[in-house]
């Protein structure tokens, strides 16, 4: 195979990585077919078995694994929001509790107000 063709591939790869590519959609997953159809050829002529293709291989998991990144990172970021909301929420509903139960109280001080009747400790609890 020319080298030429190789450039081919790589130059393909190159589009997909930075995200310009011509022949197949944007933003489409970096693999051995799409660099393959961004290069004009075939599904499947970028194969394992020949030798030629190893350094292009070699680039094609390199630049999927820095595609990979970045969702990995929001993935994980996302998740450590997620547990916050969850502890934000606990304690917003901890919070209202706690605002019922002194309505409730007040609304109990405010009849015994009401009736002129003593208060006492026994009231508070």
């Amino acid at each position: 195979m020319s080298s030429e063709t190789i450039d081919d591939y790589f130059e393909a790869l190159e589009r997909l990585k930075n995200n310009v590519p011509i022949r197949i959609p944007k933003g489409s997953k970096i693999n051995n077919d799409n660099v393959s159809l961004e290069a004009g050829r075939k599904k499947g002529t970028i194969k394992k078995s020949r030798p030629v293709f190893d350094e292009l291989i070699e680039e094609i998991k390199k630049a999927n694994e820095k595609d990979i990144k970045p969702i990995l990172e929001a993935q994980d970021k996302a998740d450590k929001y997620k547990e916050k909301f969850i502890h934000y929420k606990k304690l917003h509903e901890e919070c209202l509790n706690r605002e019922l139960m002194y309505l409730e109280r007040i609304d109990k001080l405010e009849q015994l107000l009401k009736t002129n009747r003593p208060i006492n400790s026994e009231h508070f609890n």
